[in-house]
């Protein structure tokens, strides 16, 4: 069955999802969200689009961009190309590491605009992350109220401006509109778990005795096997442990 062709913005804005292969985690540490905003910055300069917002989750990345001078498709060839070279370099693994095929949505009005920019940056709280938006430190979040002392890649005054032309009136309303309780519904991606990624992490490394997740994939087949098998006694779903773990799902099931 053909792909359906992707949904071409008027204006150059796209909220857009990126995720690991097989649901696996793309962000292991520190050090690799660190990296990933460098190379949305490195991207940025060459290739002169905007960013709007962005939220790195364990497993998948929302960006809300305005592409520039290179059309999105190019855009987001280059940030994962970017990317999985250093993750795979870092990790001593190699092939892909992101689904072939992004997710995208166009954005062509302003109540949209502010509506998955909040989605955007309410991801953590919805997932059970965080209770608050501003303690997390992986989005643009805290670049619109000042707080983020990471970096300073999101173009704020597009959306701060439509809220209102006194910038602190524009950032007071903008933490108020992020505190609402609401049903947004934009780009979604489906998760069903028992445990979030960040325990389930925690879980694995514990039972597994390792520093990374990723450290059980280099194993011989046997302690790789047992170890499979102690995760499915913990509870963890086969779909987790391969997302987590990188393993595929039919060797999850088989050990």
């Amino acid at each position: 069955m053909p792909r359906r062709a992707r949904e071409k913005s008027e204006n150059g804005i796209y909220h857009i999802i990126l995720r690991g292969i097989n649901k696996q985690m793309i962000f292991e540490d520190e050090e690799d969200s660190i990296k990933f905003l460098q190379v949305l910055e490195k991207n940025k300069d060459r290739s002169c689009y905007k960013i709007y917002a962005y939220c790195l989750m364990g497993n998948h990345i929302h960006l809300l961009l305005h592409e520039g001078k290179e059309e999105i498709g190019l855009v987001m060839k280059r940030i994962g190309a970017s990317y999985v070279y250093w993750y795979n370099w870092k990790y001593e693994r190699c092939g892909h590491l992101f689904q072939d095929r992004y997710k995208s949505e166009a954005v062509e009005n302003e109540s949209y605009f502010i509506t998955v920019l909040r989605y955007i940056h309410q991801n953590p709280v919805k997932a059970g992350i965080v209770n608050d938006i501003s303690s997390y430190r992986w989005s643009s979040y805290n670049e619109y109220i000042w707080k983020n002392k990471i970096t300073q890649i999101t173009d704020v005054d597009k959306a701060l401006d439509m809220i209102n032309q006194d910038r602190e009136k524009a950032q007071k309303c903008f933490e108020a509109f992020h505190k609402e309780i609401n049903m947004d519904g934009c780009l979604e991606i489906e998760e069903n778990r028992k445990l979030r990624d960040d325990e389930a992490i925690e879980v694995i490394k514990q039972v597994c005795k390792i520093s990374s997740c990723l450290e059980i994939q280099n194993c011989y087949q046997e302690q790789r096997d047992s170890y499979l098998k102690e995760l499915k006694k913990v509870k963890l779903s086969t779909r987790q442990i391969s997302r987590l773990t990188g393993i595929s799902r039919q060797i999850v099931l088989k050990a």
